[in-house]
């Protein structure tokens, strides 16, 4: 076995690892980079772990990163990139499971030990909260994979009596803590049946937690479930008395929590909504819808548009995702360029299914990061931009959010592309987005729908230019 000092010397180097490659991934010029790096931090530590503890069986270690492996370069090259959020909440999930199964597996060491009754409360306790936060995360990804890819409705799903299950549930967690921790000794319990049902109700309570949540809000739910991997590391580590997964499951949680922070003040909701009052269900609205027609435009005539204006903005939204047009509305922005015209990306930190979707598929078709502006960048001076394209964006341009206080979304932060001279929207039809709200814009006297498949579209303006 290793050196105390050098082992923790290791420690320190994986996590150093883990803080750079975590602060080189703000940045998409360096993101690949920040990526690797932390890669290898995680590779020191798990080999550093390995060699410093008496491990019997070698076969199964090899065995798990092989698999591991082969899953992680097939999912790297055969996913699609619209199907990247729900990849992203199955390795969330799966690190919630991961992070079950550790805690059972050491409650499983004290019953073989027979010291479960001589243990540490604090050590209990620190098992079933690993427990916990890992089932209801595994669970809650499951059900977040189900409606980011429509396995299941992607609506907020509500029922009767909803705030009253959910506190029967933590009250009946709080519960078995106690028996398994502080009043083991007073109450005569079998521990293990109290173990597998308090992973039954974790897995409950991650189905109850995530089903009310609507598509419309998924970024939110993601980047929340992100956190709660990260705790459930955390709380493993302590279990595992080890101080790297400490160190990465602290990272992970924290940041995840700053980035929920982040989306839930993109869309103006508190964190103590989010949490508790089953978010994502749409209101009635009174207003009786909007009234209007839509005015169709070729893609002759929106190239002839285009050709005229010096100043674009792009909006991409999901949309965009499903076309996979990234690289065709990349090339149309080069065309522009040529033609004169200064072009912009406006990405809203709530497009898309996850956040920083957009910005992932926009880097994927190396779209220059300088191009890439943020809202509050924008709409100061977007009454100046002569066309702004919206392709395949919905909720995050809806002017309802400013002006129907009975929308879902009223009070939500757009981009104010209606204030823009001229807006295209690239549509396939009128239905509105995946939260399922109408959409006042698409009536507007400067908006123009360019209908049909967005990459399509967008290939054809290219050949325009081109032509």
């Amino acid at each position: 076995m290793m050196n105390e000092t050098v082992i923790n010397g290791l420690y320190i180097v994986s996590a150093i690892f883990f803080v750079f490659g975590l602060k080189m991934l703000g940045k998409a010029e360096q993101a690949r980079k920040g990526n690797l790096i932390s890669a290898i931090g995680m590779l020191i530590a798990i080999v550093t772990a390995l060699i410093s503890q008496s491990v019997l069986e070698w076969q199964w270690i090899a065995v798990g990163m092989i698999a591991g492996s082969i899953v992680g370069a097939l999912a790297a090259r055969l996913v699609a990139m619209t199907a990247m959020p729900e990849m992203v909440a199955l390795f969330n999930g799966f690190g919630g499971a991961a992070s079950l199964l550790v805690g059972w597996s050491e409650y499983h060491r004290y019953t073989v030990t027979n010291t479960y009754m001589e243990a540490n409360v604090l050590s209990l306790l620190i098992i079933i909260l690993t427990i916990v936060i890992g089932g209801a995360t595994f669970t809650g990804s499951i059900v977040a994979w189900g409606k980011l890819s429509e396995k299941i409705p992607s609506k907020a799903i509500q029922y009767p009596g909803q705030q009253f299950v959910n506190v029967l549930i933590a009250a009946s967690l709080i519960g078995a803590a106690m028996l398994f921790g502080p009043l083991r000794e007073s109450l005569n319990v079998d521990s293990y049946i109290l173990v597998i049902v308090t992973i039954v109700i974790a897995c409950i309570l991650g189905i109850t937690f995530v089903i009310p949540i609507g598509g419309g809000d998924m970024p939110v739910v993601i980047s929340l479930l992100n956190s709660f991997s990260g705790m459930a590391a955390c709380a493993a580590g302590f279990v595992i008395s080890n101080n790297v997964l400490i160190v990465a499951g602290a990272l992970v949680g924290s940041s995840g929590i700053i980035l929920t922070n982040i989306m839930c003040k993109s869309m103006n909701r508190k964190l103590t909504n989010v949490l508790f009052s089953g978010f994502g269900a749409t209101k009635a609205s009174t207003g009786g819808g909007f009234q209007g027609e839509a005015k169709p435009v070729s893609v002759e005539d929106a190239y002839l548009m285009l050709e005229a204006a010096s100043n674009v903005l792009v909006v991409p939204g999901y949309g965009m995702a499903v076309a996979q047009a990234q690289h065709a509305i990349q090339e149309l922005a080069a065309q522009l360029e040529e033609n004169g015209a200064e072009v912009n990306f406006a990405v809203h930190p709530v497009a898309g299914r996850m956040p920083g979707h957009m910005n992932v598929l926009l880097a994927e078709a190396n779209v220059p990061y300088e191009q890439l502006k943020e809202m509050e960048d924008v709409n100061p001076t977007i009454e100046n931009v002569d066309i702004v394209i919206v392709i395949g964006a919905n909720d995050v341009v809806n002017p309802a959010a400013r002006t129907d206080e009975t929308s879902p979304i009223y009070g939500m932060p757009i981009i104010d592309v209606d204030k823009a001279r001229t807006v295209i929207v690239m549509k396939r039809s009128m239905n509105p987005g995946f939260a399922g709200i109408d959409n006042p814009l698409f009536f507007n006297d400067n908006t123009r729908m360019l209908f049909g498949d967005a990459k399509k579209s967008t290939q054809g303006l290219v050949a325009e230019f081109k032509g």
